[in-house]
């Protein structure tokens, strides 16, 4: 299969991450170029730390940064942090691979990470709060262009 597919990762949710890297590495294991545009609360997958305070945020951008202090939640039943640690029970019990893993092999597979800059500044988050797999810091106008080049276009 070749061909090219682009994700959006808007939502900073575990079990939406988890799709959204299932979906990315079975692609690219298959022969598609896959690229994920992490914007918004999807930049928290790509955060070096949960809490990133940086020299030069305003007090508005410091709170935005403060509520992706814990681990990433889940969509449904969260129960104040309970549901992550019971869903990655289950997935382990059921061989499912955890995020991380996923991400590792992502990486392996050459999945191209773009960090939204716009995201980025409205965070406050600089290069350096991020991991270093970020291959790219662009905006809309670079992901459309690579949106429209894709056979698959998916937002999540």
């Amino acid at each position: 299969m070749n061909g090219k597919m682009t994700l959006i990762l808007f939502s900073g949710d575990l079990d939406k991450a988890l799709a959204a890297f299932t979906l990315a590495t079975t692609a690219a294991s298959a022969g598609m170029e896959v690229t994920i545009f992490f914007t918004f609360w999807g930049l928290n997958i790509i955060k070096k730390k949960r809490y990133s305070q940086v020299k030069g945020q305003n007090p508005l951008q410091r709170m935005f940064n403060l509520m992706s202090t814990s681990k990433l939640p889940i969509s449904k039943l969260n129960m104040l942090g309970l549901g992550p640690a019971m869903m990655n029970i289950a997935m382990k019990k059921v061989g499912m691979t955890q995020l991380r893993d996923l991400k590792d092999l992502a990486r392996t597979l050459r999945v191209k990470y773009i960090a939204c800059s716009t995201s980025c500044g409205f965070f406050g988050l600089k290069q350096e709060d991020l991991v270093p797999e970020v291959d790219e810091f662009a905006g809309a106008s670079s992901y459309l262009a690579k949106a429209m080049e894709s056979k698959i276009n998916l937002f999540i």
